[in-house]
């Protein structure tokens, strides 16, 4: 059973937000989530980090610039996530705006795997015209070999990268991570699409002190760039800090003004969602799914396409292929999580710290999703297995909190150190390979560094609230202020938790009930609120504990609130 917990603030940051003007739910919301000062909550963009506190990236852009003044032919090497397609796509339109011979190139998860491998290398050697530098995008900082091969054959290496180093770092010309040792950018989180946008920030000011522009070539607009951010960075699932959300919200800014690229629109229409009512929901829940149904199932080449061009036609063609590949996915999903659910049903999840599964006929593009939803169910750190190459098996891992999954990884392949072939991610999510052979002793050994770094506490799900609201507070303004915030990630969507009495309910569309809430302690006339708790058909008691979230409902023609139950259970 999940335990209940209300999120602390100080209050004193509740009356300097109250004193600056916040609405004081609002107040008590973001202080609880670290927001302190007023000036955190500003999103205009002069209030981003500067990118001078990036290190090497004044170097790096110093040799983007050297190389495009010199026609040299650029090679953008993606990875095959909603991050590194946005990544690769804002590197593409910017360098193009600057003048440079670029094109790009992403691996085939189901062929090559993850990242600048050394075969990477080699079929980006064989192009025509051969590249003179590859720049990675998010990935890159775990490529040791792959640089290698790319020194080798006389091309240059520039790695933007996001995720955590290894203890070895790749021999590149530059390397521009914000986690890397050494590097003072107080954001940590930034996202491989919010690390290229940085380095095309320097690049321009690099270009623009070589008295690159002038009237006839004018300097690009990088702010065009930002729904692109926006996308990739709420899509990646990383920490909205501070600075995260100023570029989220100036992205989002941009698409609900009709400026968002061609891409992004045709994806809002093949979701069948208007482009001026575009939040972070839409973002993560609805243009991600899609941009990453290319390289769960097929080639990300094709979300990258749609990004880059500004053809309405081919964009909305590109969206369309998208659609249908993301309810393929969608399908293969719900069969593999009716076939782990049906294998786990022997299994007590209480019994153990981890949860690892492997099935021989599961799609590896497909796995990560499943880890997912097996982590949620379960709250165990979850890795699911699916065929990868000869004889080996590839993993997708979801962890819970409390519990880093990389070092995890580490913490086996240093207790083991010929079990995993490659690992690498962060703290909430990582990949691995191992051979098919060794499953069970991989299995065993996360569950023994899972009691390692777990303690029984941390097995059971804290669901955190932001406490009640009064019943005046409980009203439409307030939804509408909420849902025009940015939430994600380390700044989650305000829950609140109150009892109330169920005064009438019933099934709609076969699998949610429909409510009528009172609260349990009013004896106002009236208060009755509409209400849904999805994807439970069950009747429920007449009295219940709820964590609600306040919904903006609009419904033939229609707008009201209604609240949307997360979690309830029996007083």
């Amino acid at each position: 059973m999940p335990t209940i917990s209300v999120r602390s603030y100080a209050a004193h940051d509740i009356e300097a937000l109250i004193n600056h003007g916040v609405h004081p739910v609002l107040a008590r919301v973001y202080a609880a989530r670290g927001i302190g000062r007023p000036a955190q909550l500003e999103t205009d963009l002069s209030h981003l980090i500067p990118f001078g506190r990036l290190k090497n990236v004044s170097i790096m852009a110093a040799l983007l610039a050297d190389a495009i003044s010199a026609g040299k032919c650029l090679l953008i090497v993606a990875d095959y996530d909603s991050d590194g397609a946005t990544a690769c796509a804002v590197g593409i339109r910017a360098l193009r705006e600057f003048g440079a011979r670029v094109d790009y190139l992403v691996p085939n998860r189901f062929e090559y795997g993850y990242g600048l491998t050394p075969e990477i290398v080699r079929m980006a050697s064989a192009r025509e015209p051969r590249p003179d530098i590859l720049i990675t995008v998010d990935n890159g900082i775990a490529s040791v070999d792959g640089v290698e091969e790319a020194n080798r054959l006389g091309m240059q290496v520039l790695i933007t990268d996001h995720h955590l180093p290894g203890d070895e770092l790749p021999n590149a010309l530059a390397i521009v991570n914000p986690n890397q040792s050494g590097c003072e950018f107080p954001s940590k989180s930034l996202a491989g699409v919010g690390v290229m946008f940085y380095l095309m920030m320097a690049l321009r000011a690099e270009l623009r002190d070589r008295g690159a522009f002038s009237p006839s070539r004018r300097e690009p607009n990088l702010a065009s760039l930002l729904d692109l951010v926006a996308l990739g960075t709420v899509a990646d699932v990383v920490r909205l800090d501070d600075n995260n959300r100023i570029l989220v919200q100036q992205g989002l800014k941009r698409i609900r003004a009709g400026r968002g690229c061609a891409g992004i629109n045709a994806l809002l229409q093949a979701a069948q969602k208007d482009f001026q009512k575009t939040f972070t929901y839409e973002l993560g829940f609805m243009l991600g799914p899609r941009l990453n149904a290319a390289g769960r199932l097929d080639d990300m080449s094709l979300g990258i396409e749609c990004l880059i061009t500004d053809d309405k036609i081919k964009a909305s063609q590109m969206a369309l292929q998208l659609d249908t590949l993301n309810r393929h996915r969608r399908e293969i999903e719900v069969d593999m999580q009716e076939q782990a659910l049906a294998g786990l049903d022997s299994v007590n999840p209480e019994e153990g710290y981890s949860l690892s599964i492997f099935d021989q006929g599961w799609h590896q593009g497909v796995i990560g999703i499943l880890a997912s939803r097996i982590k949620d169910k379960f709250h165990r750190p979850s890795i699911v297995f699916a065929p990868g190459s000869e004889g080996e098996i590839k993993g997708s891992g979801r962890s819970i909190p409390g519990f880093h999954l990389r070092d995890a990884l580490d913490l086996v392949s240093k207790r083991h150190p010929d079990l995993l072939l490659k690992f690498g991610g962060h703290s909430a999510a990582a990949g691995l390979t191992l051979r098919a052979t060794d499953f069970e002793k991989f299995r065993d050994a996360f569950e023994q560094a899972a009691r390692t770094l777990l303690t029984p506490a941390d097995l059971t799900r804290v669901i955190e609230t932001d406490g009640d609201l009064d019943e005046f507070e409980m009203n439409l303004d307030l939804a509408q202020h909420l849902k025009e915030q940015v939430w994600g990630q380390g700044f989650p969507q305000p829950a609140f938790s109150a009892r109330f009495r169920v005064e009438s309910q019933r099934v709609v569309g076969e699998k949610h009930l429909k409510l009528k809430l009172k609260r349990a302690e009013s004896a106002v006339a009236g208060d009755i609120h509409d209400a849904m708790l999805f994807f439970y058909s069950d009747p429920i008691p007449g009295l219940i504990d709820v964590v609600y979230r306040l919904q903006v409902n609009e419904y033939n023609g229609n707008t009201t609130l209604q609240l949307v139950l997360d979690h309830w259970t029996a007083p």
